[in-house]
């Protein structure tokens, strides 16, 4: 008697709660995602199976994972670095280094694929430099993950900077005092408690990055087989009134996405364990 009363205890209003809860999970994401399903009208499996195996269909998957999870791998490591300056040192100009932290949450997708293509192109102010070099930054897989990883960084540094802050400093200080480097200090106490928020920065990103349109379409160029994102494709067939073939990448893409953020929190959850 007491265990459950305990339980119902934890959390006050737990029906009424759970309702507003449910309601709220099926406005935004089950009912969007049931209507995907529902007005598949003319989808059938010939037709999922012959757009799910088309090159160009499979050729936009590729761009899209591959820049995604590059874009997500390359914040990974920026984000932590970012957060470790934002909490660890003090310097002029600190509040306004943050605040621009979240610049890509406020600015339109729209405006910010605009302004890389213009810094990265052949003849923008970074592009000029490379194009000599016979590198090309826009237009290209390599413009595509600059775009993502403007878009994914603030996913990492906001979810790595609150646990950096909580971390006790006297517990590094206690492994300097034992004669550990700072290497090893870094890599057996602190890395440890950085690795589950660090897993969902970068889900956060990598998931933000597969679906992301609008700072992309610009930069990519668009060219099938090559540069052509998935959300690109989808738009593409919507225009040309081809709903089921729109229908069947949207799927398979959700599908995909799905398994693969199913996989990243295992991991984090095996992790959490671990650094229990």
């Amino acid at each position: 008697m007491q265990t459950g009363a305990t339980k119902r205890g934890v959390l006050p209003g737990f029906g009424l709660t759970m309702g507003y809860s449910v309601l709220y999970l099926s406005l935004v994401v089950l009912i969007p995602l049931s209507a995907l399903l529902l007005n598949s009208t003319g989808l059938t499996w010939g037709k999922f199976w012959e757009v799910a195996t088309d090159p160009r269909v499979l050729a936009s998957y590729k761009v899209s994972l591959l820049t995604a999870a590059a874009a997500g791998l390359i914040d990974t490591v920026l984000g932590l670095l970012l957060a470790w300056v934002l909490v660890r040192y003090d310097f002029p100009g600190k509040k306004i280094f943050d605040a621009m932290i979240d610049l890509p949450f406020a600015l339109p997708t729209a405006v910010a694929g605009v302004s890389l293509t213009a810094i990265y192109s052949q003849n923008g102010w970074i592009g000029s430099l490379f194009e000599p070099l016979g590198i090309r930054l826009a237009f290209s897989p390599i413009g595509i993950t600059l775009a993502l990883m403007f878009i994914g960084i603030p996913f990492v540094v906001r979810t790595v900077q609150p646990v950096l802050q909580d971390l006790d400093a006297e517990v590094e200080e206690a492994a300097a005092t034992l004669g550990a480097s700072r290497l090893r200090t870094f890599r057996s106490v602190v890395l440890p408690e950085l690795l589950p928020p660090l897993l969902t920065g970068f889900a956060l990103a990598f998931s933000r990055g597969i679906g992301e349109y609008g700072s992309v379409v610009f930069i990519s160029g668009n060219m099938p087989m090559k540069t052509e994102i998935a959300p690109l494709l989808i738009m593409s067939k919507l225009e040309q009134f081809d709903y089921a073939g729109a229908t069947a990448v949207a799927l398979l893409l959700l599908l995909i996405s799905f398994v693969l953020m199913l996989l990243i929190n295992t991991l984090q959850r095996r992790v959490r364990k671990t650094v229990r």
